[in-house]
């Protein structure tokens, strides 16, 4: 365990923190931060695996898609993304972009994490990108915010009720060791959530409450005088939320491509992940002047934004060819089995009155 996050819970008020402050010290630390650290975090070598990093077919659809829109409704062909990662979406976007579309196009990337902003500068050297640390550091422009997996590793807060009361999830250190302890809840931010949220817990039901999510959409919508906004990211709605198999919350690790519960082990080395309320993300973005355009399972967004007609017609018997290569990255995303059926894909407007059909007139 790092000293920082020793130090952190040592000096804090009864020696006990917040699973946001937890999570803020093992992800976003400047030096301890698993998100900042210079290791691999994504693909076969790392923790975890992105859609953009099972094939080139995602980036290069939403460059299409993107293209589309702009066409379709003037908007203008500024795209900028948060946490790229690896920059592996950017650099199918870019490549499709700039094979095929060939109009002019500003390409903004929003990554607070030093390796991830090396990697970026690396794979992308022969395109123009602007990198900037924070989106408040974006000035207002027009065209379109997009974010996979952005809003899941926000730090949340975490309660539970017992015995009819509610209860936050605080987390202390005794004998060089992480536990927990629960605390009466009286924060007025998490009271406020669960009022405005219409969120009410069962007796013995845990939940994340994400209060960083509504710095991050207004952040976001301040950075947008007009366009839209697309989110990728797994989650609940309120009546899921409600179901019991999610009394015990969803607050999970990945290390070495394994699912972790006990989310305090290997604090700085472990990814850590929440389900987001989806809910609460349009409810946000409402109070934001960001308006629903509609909310689709990623496989659907696909299927409506034309990949079957990248699927080559033809039947290669070689497996290994990129042919085929491509076309099982195509089935992947869109079979009821594949990883597309666990995302769902939010698009938010701001300045237009457009709905689902709109955007994705053929």
């Amino acid at each position: 365990m790092n000293i920082f996050l020793k130090s952190l819970i040592s000096n804090s008020p009864n020696e006990l923190i917040t699973y946001a402050d937890f999570m803020g010290a093992a992800l976003y630390h400047p030096d301890f931060g698993y998100y900042m650290k210079d290791k691999q975090k994504i693909g076969r070598q790392g923790d975890f695996i992105t859609t953009s990093n099972i094939s080139d077919i995602y980036g290069r659809m939403m460059a299409k898609w993107f293209s589309h829109l702009c066409e379709w409704t003037q908007l203008a062909p500024v795209f900028c993304e948060i946490g790229a990662g690896n920059g592996r979406f950017a650099e199918a976007f870019l490549q499709e972009w700039h094979e095929t579309i060939k109009t002019p196009l500003k390409y903004i990337i929003v990554e607070s994490s030093p390796y991830h902003q090396k990697l970026q500068r690396q794979l992308l050297t022969n395109f123009s990108v602007v990198q900037v640390e924070s989106i408040s550091n974006v000035e207002a422009f027009e065209g379109m915010v997009y974010s996979n997996e952005l809003f899941d590793a926000l730090p949340v807060r975490v309660i539970e009720k017992v015995d009819g009361q509610l209860f936050e999830v605080m987390i202390g250190i005794r004998r060089n060791e992480l536990y927990e302890q629960k605390v009466l809840l009286t924060d007025s931010d998490i009271l406020f959530f669960l009022q405005e949220s219409k969120l009410k817990l069962k007796e013995k039901q845990r939940i994340e409450i994400p209060l960083a999510m509504e710095k991050m959409m207004r952040e976001i919508a301040q950075s947008l005088r007009k366009g839209m906004v697309v989110t990728a990211d797994y989650g609940y709605t309120l009546e899921e939320w409600m179901d019991p198999r999610r009394a015990k919350g969803s607050l999970r690790g990945y290390y070495q491509h394994q699912m972790i519960d006990d989310v305090l082990q290997h604090p700085g080395e472990m990814d850590i992940t929440t389900h987001i309320h989806f809910d609460y993300l349009i409810q946000k973005g409402e109070q934001v002047e960001l308006e629903l355009i509609t909310k689709l399972r990623q496989d659907e967004f696909l299927l409506k934004s034309g990949i079957l007609k990248e699927l080559a017609n033809h039947y290669d018997p070689n497996p290994f060819s990129e042919v085929s290569k491509r076309n099982r990255a195509i089935r992947s995303l869109i079979m009821p089995s594949g990883i597309s059926t666990y995302f769902h894909v939010v698009i938010q407007q701001k300045g237009f009155k457009l709905n689902e059909n709109d955007v994705f007139v053929e």
